[in-house]
């Protein structure tokens, strides 16, 4: 479908308007740091937004699928969120007050542990902490080694948990010889080559045996921290039965898991929080983003029996943020009553279903997966048609058995196992391809080359992954079907867009319904 005005986000600017956005993104460039992300992929103004939609200086309406990294649960300014805001403004409420308790504090505590996995609302304790997720890292490991004496932390590759000095030694990026990296499995680029149930076994097999040698240079850890869903990694759902058998395994060894759900909390992936698919039950959560309303809080929920802390063991000046506080109340208590997990649930589903069909259309999408409105589209180098005229049969799905590799004598000892290991295996959440094909190269250009289409057509999308080729859409809880439609929309056209100029020849694609379209008046209704 061409690139319409209508899709663009409007007709084009005045010239006074444009220099206003070009002015404002010229002074950006030249007086910001050179770590800023966002800003360098999406040079955009905004300065109005409502639900789903974005408006820039430049009069252009974006729909965004970033949504704040995951924290605008309800979308732009939501009605219920701003009348709390207002609520204690006019009330002449103190909005600075460290930890004391106040009225504000306590609602928001008892909309919290209303929402907590059944096995840890009875027996919580919650810690505020600085205003950003990576300090409510920071505050758990912290937590944990005061509780257990020890030091070391159990991580996983691929994952993310913020960007101070702790945080950033148990994400994916870094060495530090306090963290130990474990397998995380996932079926598209399984460390093993075998993905599906027995990549998951093999991964927690792994996990065991570095525990339990005495002679694998990982002692006995304070800790272990998990993501139920990699979202920086490449939105990467864990296998449920995989997530149990982790539970066990810390469990058996007295090792505490902490739950990082900054991202997937408050209804994000189908259920109010991501451990909940799996029924397992933390000792710790890490909570931020969706839980401030929009606004910056975080916090620690953990079991009572580890709250070993002294007095000031843990503090931080901007830990008592009252409009965040009522902001999260009112976001917390709207997921819940008006059932969002489960609108999350059935949007998404249907969701990954038309991604998944468009990837049987364009040879550069490798992957398409996530777990409710928590969704990813690898990127890939398009197969040549010489590379599919050679490819030999496969043996067995997923893995050569004619080569060797890291997980192929463990895997050999699985199948002589059968189905001993039923109850331990992972049933996790789907892939589009599923193990049946090897994975094409990741394409990190081609990814950037599809943000910037969706970008032109008035779409905003991150980008992640190992290779920062996985295209991720983050769209707020609240999203309605014909928005979606939309989005979908756009983010084929997209990818026609790029697949057309970057490979020899001309991928085709079903029209688009003309129902099926949405005008900008449809848009800003989010």
């Amino acid at each position: 479908m061409a690139v319409t005005e209508s899709l663009r986000g409007g007709t084009s600017e005045p010239a006074g308007v444009r220099s206003v956005h070009e002015g404002i993104l010229r002074r950006q460039s030249a007086r910001e740091s050179a770590a800023r992300t966002y800003a360098r992929a999406l040079p955009i103004v905004p300065v109005r937004a409502r639900g789903l939609t974005i408006e820039g200086a430049d009069g252009r309406r974006y729909l965004d699928c970033l949504s704040g990294a995951g924290t605008l649960a309800l979308g732009h300014n939501h009605p219920v969120v701003l009348e709390a805001i207002r609520k204690v403004l006019d009330s002449g409420a103190p909005l600075h007050v460290l930890d004391l308790a106040t009225p504000v504090k306590d609602a928001f505590i008892t909309e919290l542990f209303h929402t907590l996995p059944p096995g840890l609302a009875g027996h919580a304790r919650v810690q505020f902490c600085g205003p950003a997720g990576t300090d409510a890292v920071e505050a758990a490991f912290k937590l944990v080694r005061a509780a257990t004496g020890r030091t070391g932390i159990l991580a996983f590759s691929g994952a993310y948990h913020g960007m101070t000095a702790g945080a950033l030694e148990a994400s994916g990026g870094a060495y530090d010889v306090r963290v130990a990296r474990l397998p995380y499995p996932q079926d598209y680029r399984c460390p093993f080559g075998v993905g599906g149930e027995r990549g998951a076994e093999l991964a927690a097999r792994w996990t065991e045996s570095v525990l339990d040698d005495p002679k694998s240079g990982v002692p006995r850890p304070a800790g272990m921290i998990l993501e139920p869903v990699q979202g920086e990694g490449g939105v990467i759902p864990a296998p449920d039965g995989w997530m149990r058998r982790m539970r066990q395994i810390t469990a058996d060894r007295s090792i505490p898991l902490i739950a990082d759900e900054v991202q997937t909390g408050v209804g994000r992936t189908g259920s109010f929080w991501a451990v909940e698919h799996s029924g397992v039950t933390p000792d710790v959560m890490v909570l931020s983003k969706a839980i401030g309303g929009s606004l910056p809080l975080a916090v620690i929920v953990y079991r009572d029996d580890l709250d070993a802390w002294q007095p000031g063991a843990h503090a931080g000046t901007f830990r008592g943020n009252q409009l965040a506080m009522a902001a999260g109340t009112a976001t917390l208590a709207y997921v819940r009553e008006n059932r969002l997990a489960e609108r999350a649930a059935e949007l998404g589903s249907r969701m990954l279903s038309q991604l998944r069909g468009l990837a049987g259309e364009f040879a550069c999408i490798g992957d398409v997966r996530g777990r409710g409105l928590m969704i990813g589209v690898e990127v890939v180098e398009p197969e040549t048609d010489r590379e599919r005229a050679e490819e030999p049969p496969a043996n067995l799905p997923g893995i050569d058995r004619t080569g060797s590799g890291p997980g192929l004598e463990l895997l050999a000892a699985l199948e002589l196992e059968g189905d001993r290991d039923a109850p331990h295996q992972a049933e996790g959440a789907a892939t589009a391809q599923g193990t049946d094909r090897h994975p094409r190269p990741a394409a990190p250009e081609l990814a950037v080359a599809v943000q910037r289409e969706c970008l032109r057509r008035g779409l905003i999308v991150e980008l992640g992954g190992r290779h920062s080729s996985v295209v991720r859409l983050l769209p707020p809880l609240t999203i309605s079907d014909e928005q979606a439609d939309a989005v979908l929309d756009r983010l084929a056209d997209a990818v026609d867009a790029v697949s057309r100029d970057r490979t020899a020849g001309h991928p085709t694609r079903r029209p688009i319904p003309q129902h099926r379209r949405s005008d900008d008046r449809a848009d800003w209704a989010g």
